[in-house]
């Protein structure tokens, strides 16, 4: 049985804070099932889409498939609305920590 996907949200957004960092919601999908994606930045830039993928093992991790192009950041948002688009279901988290490599690599399976 999975946590409801608002309480993990709220739960990713206190765990942000709590490291000195800031999250925002971007899009809101399905309240007690939907799938999760995170865009990390640092300060602003540096925009990574991570995105949850079941593993092997049974587990679900966050990868990630997409990086903000500097010479077109434009892309990415227009990426993030497609896909938000695409899946109703779909939480687009904004993450804006310092260490955002860390922060995905901590966060529970």
């Amino acid at each position: 049985m999975r946590l409801p996907t608002h309480l993990e949200i709220s739960g990713l957004i206190r765990l942000a804070e709590s490291k000195g960092g800031h999250a925002t919601v971007l899009s809101r999908g399905e309240r007690d099932a939907g799938t999760i994606a995170i865009v990390t930045m640092c300060r602003g830039s540096d925009g990574r889409l991570f995105e949850r993928m079941p593993a092997m093992d049974g587990t679900r991790l966050f990868v990630q498939t997409k990086i903000q192009n500097t010479e077109n950041p434009y892309e990415f948002s227009e990426y993030l609305m497609r896909r938000a688009s695409q899946d109703p279901d779909l939480w687009v988290l904004e993450v804006d920590i310092d260490d955002a490599e860390r922060f995905i690599a901590e966060l529970p399976v």
